[in-house]
């Protein structure tokens, strides 16, 4: 029954192997089916024009009598199936392209949710060993069962297989493993060291795009690989070669290494330098690499000051954000920001305080306030124009130097306080750490000369009301 599944040569023939055939057919082969239809609908040319909505491949199927019975079965029979045929359905469901929603999905996650104390390793390495197609692999990345589950045995799991297959893997696969690790914020030291591995064995061999999506998870989770000694000096050294191919994978590359205090020289005299900067100004992505030049250029300025190289022409800098981040604002009903500002507002006014004000080079900042020595929170009307932070399109902003200059004359008697709510999505899954571009943005301000008051949601979290909001303010401040 196998071969003759994996020998057909059309949809229909799949449907009536399996669903004529019911004495013959093992949970085995339910998903070699549901694999095999998978790959018959993705050689079909794509619907007409104008077909509507529900008219691709998983929809047409979804469609005929004869795959709502192979649905039905499997339905029928999964408390039975062995581990890896549960897995492997849902695998290769997810493969296919079915909706969350449907009978055969709900079915088979609310199984797979009822066995993950049974799971092992093999029953899930056994799935990604046996089906080792790109696609399929993002498609169990976004399942729910494996989104709601992934630091628990998936994610152990995986990180129990990954270094033992990643040789076999290709640089596609393991780039959306990487986009997996780091959207959802996984500080596995296994998953990241072996995606380093993998980047230190074939380096020379990857274009700098893909090396940006393979260095991305080191700087999204604050962490530096064990191999970090052999791998920072050859990503320099694949960066010299390959820094103009790219510009703009070049940069988000050495932002990367950036955000891990690492200042790789001899790329900076490149990206600086005025041939790099006319290709760039003359391509479409012009702003954004002006941006993450100018944030680049004051890393230089504040962390690696013996630096002695071309710098950014001040007549390109640019602030890095001009407001506050897109997660940020999508995530905001599920911050505690709202409960800071109300509880600020009545604790000191709201003349006495800036939200979401923008500061050189580019970050923003929840809540700024000045303090003097005495502890008081001032007004903005009493505090120095000079130590003020400029309008974010003011030349003035872009001048760190002078930024830093006013800041230090004014320490005396003022001290700026910015107040950080720091919410669930600004660390790592489960942890204490901070994402890299965030730990980066509290470095610059402290260097800066700001004073950083760190609100962790997992303080604000157990403030219930906004009496004990403006208590928990008036100790932190």
């Amino acid at each position: 029954m196998k071969r003759l599944i994996e020998r057909s040569r059309s949809v229909g023939e799949v449907l009536r192997w399996v669903t004529q055939n019911p004495g013959k057919v093992s949970a085995s082969h339910y998903p070699i089916a549901l694999h095999k239809l998978g790959q018959l609908l993705q050689q079909q040319p794509g619907p007409p024009a104008g077909a509507g909505e529900g008219r691709g491949p998983a929809g047409q199927v979804l469609e005929q009598p004869e795959f709502h019975a192979l649905c039905q079965a499997i339905v029928s029979g999964c408390a039975k199936f062995d581990n890896f045929s549960i897995v492997n359905c849902l695998y290769a469901a997810a493969a296919l392209g079915l909706p969350g929603e449907s009978p055969l999905v709900r079915v088979l996650e609310d199984e797979s949710r009822s066995r993950l104390g049974r799971f092992n390793q093999k029953d899930v390495s056994m799935v990604f060993s046996s089906e080792a197609n790109n696609k399929a692999l993002e498609a169990i990345f976004s399942s729910q069962l494996f989104y709601e589950n992934r630091q628990e045995r998936f994610i152990r799991s995986m990180a129990e297989w990954l270094p033992r297959k990643a040789e076999n893997l290709t640089p596609y696969t393991m780039a959306l493993i990487a986009k997996y690790v780091a959207r959802h914020r996984l500080r596995e030291p296994r998953l990241l060291d072996t995606i380093a591995n993998f980047l230190l064995k074939r380096g020379e061999q990857l274009d700098s795009k893909v090396i940006q999506k393979l260095v991305f998870p080191f700087s999204r989770m604050n962490y530096r690989p064990s191999n970090h000694g052999e791998l920072f000096p050859k990503l320099e050294a694949i960066l010299e070669q390959k820094a103009g191919s790219s510009p703009l994978a070049t940069v988000n590359i050495l932002m990367s290494m950036f955000q891990l205090s690492h200042f790789p020289q001899t790329v900076l005299h490149q990206v600086f330098s005025p041939a790099f900067i006319t290709n760039v100004m003359s391509s479409p992505y012009a702003l954004i690499v002006r941006r993450y030049l100018s944030l680049l250029d004051a890393a230089v300025e504040l962390e690696f000051r013996e630096y002695s190289g071309p710098r950014l022409d001040p007549r390109y800098r640019v602030l890095m954000f001009e407001h506050a981040l897109t997660a940020d604002e999508a995530n905001r009903k599920y911050s505690y920001k709202g409960l800071v500002a109300e509880a600020l507002r009545q604790l000191v006014g709201e003349e006495c305080y800036r939200q979401d004000q923008v500061l050189p080079p580019g970050y923003c900042t929840d809540f700024l306030l000045w303090i003097n020595r005495s502890g008081t929170v001032l007004p903005l009307s009493r505090v120095p124009a000079a130590s003020k932070a400029p309008p974010p399109t003011s030349p003035a902003a872009i001048s760190l130097r002078s930024s830093v200059l006013a800041l230090t004359s004014d320490l005396q008697d003022f001290a700026p306080v910015v107040l950080s709510v720091n919410d669930k999505w600004h660390y790592c899954q489960n942890s204490d750490i901070l994402v890299g571009s965030r730990a980066m943005r509290d470095r610059h301000l402290r260097l800066l000369g700001y004073c950083l008051v760190q609100l962790p949601y997992t303080e604000l979290e157990k403030v219930s009301g906004i009496e004990e909001a403006k208590h928990y303010l008036r100790q932190k401040l």
